[in-house]
């Protein structure tokens, strides 16, 4: 295994925003050539993506298949379910139990700075019931998305050197527990501060993004400055989860990130959702990726587990990967 560069800590947002802000180009991975009818392109995408997955932890997804038709309508419904006129018909969400499945919040302080609604994708699917269309049209974009997540742990299953379920198998991601966050973010000109979210890594096997604006998500390089990511029109954002770098050993990590409200001149919207393993998978590094040279450096624990582990419940899916390493790798 070749020698893999520690991660950078964890700081408070303060303090990093002082580090370097770069617009370094993310790289692009093309979702239709890792499936290729020509071998070659195909072994050649596989490969591409597998160095991109452990020089980055973060990539642009293009051809992915979902209709931009159904991209732009999942933007204009969420704008209209955040019309300000029906803000107290939202607060019902608010959070009321640990076992909520859907959640909705508003905070616009110096910390964060967003109106949002979370809900449970997979394996059930919640949403509020009204308006009817804006659900339907929610349940047919988890649906396209989780064909492209199950695509993807098969591509990066073999970058990897195993079968092409090997990711699928390790993690139960047909029953795996997603969750998706459906963000408003303010113009800079009303916001309390800089930051929309603050710095943090997300658990799961991987994270998709999609947003309506360009802007607004920076991520923490392992050379340890921030880049813009200014994501293609209707390109999926995709980012490494900390479970698969638990289950890698430190192989692909999961790298900080977090969402900056300065520059924003219009209202943003995104939808991030987290693709995570089965609430009772037991997720620890494989046998592969430890040896004597690399020692097994996170604890081994269920996805329920590590999801508590910081005193959160499950529906607010924060990182536990602090309390779950043992070593830097």
């Amino acid at each position: 295994m070749a020698e893999i560069a520690s991660p950078p800590t964890l700081k408070p947002s303060s303090e990093s925003y002082s580090a370097k802000l770069v617009d370094d180009e993310i790289p692009t991975v093309d979702y239709c050539m890792l499936y290729s009818n020509d071998p070659d392109q195909e072994s050649l995408a596989i490969e591409h993506l597998g160095q991109v997955c452990q020089d980055y932890g973060f990539f642009y997804l293009v051809n992915h298949q979902i209709p931009e038709k159904l991209l732009d309508a999942l933007f204009k419904g969420i704008s209209e379910f955040f019309d300000p006129s029906t803000l107290e018909k939202r607060k019902v969400y608010s959070k009321k139990d640990p076992m909520d499945r859907i959640r909705w919040g508003q905070n616009y302080s110096s910390g964060e700075n967003r109106e949002y609604i979370k809900v449970i994708a997979h394996p059930q699917y919640h949403f509020p019931p009204n308006p009817s269309s804006f659900s339907d049209i929610l349940d047919e974009y988890y649906k396209e998305m989780r064909k492209v997540v199950m695509g993807l742990a098969k591509a990066v299953s073999k970058t990897l050197g195993f079968e092409e379920s090997y990711i699928e198998k390790a993690f139960n991601l047909k029953s795996g527990f997603d969750v998706s966050a459906m963000n408003l973010y303010p113009p800079n000109y009303v916001s309390k501060s800089r930051i929309g979210i603050p710095d943090h890594t997300d658990p799961g096997f991987i994270v998709t993004l999609v947003q309506d604006v360009n802007g607004g998500l920076q991520i923490l390089s392992h050379k340890g400055y921030w880049i813009n990511a200014c994501i293609p029109r209707h390109a999926i954002l995709i980012q490494l989860g900390d479970h698969l770098e638990i289950l890698t050993n430190g192989k692909y990590r999961s790298h900080i990130h977090r969402v900056a409200v300065d520059r924003n001149e219009v209202k943003r919207i995104s939808v991030a959702t987290l693709h995570g393993p089965s609430l009772d998978k037991f997720v620890s590094p494989a046998p592969e990726f430890v040896n004597e040279k690399h020692p097994q450096a996170y604890l081994g624990m269920t996805y329920k587990q590590s999801l508590e582990a910081n005193g959160s419940d499950e529906i607010d899916v924060q990182s536990s990967l602090d309390q779950i390493r043992l070593l830097k790798v």
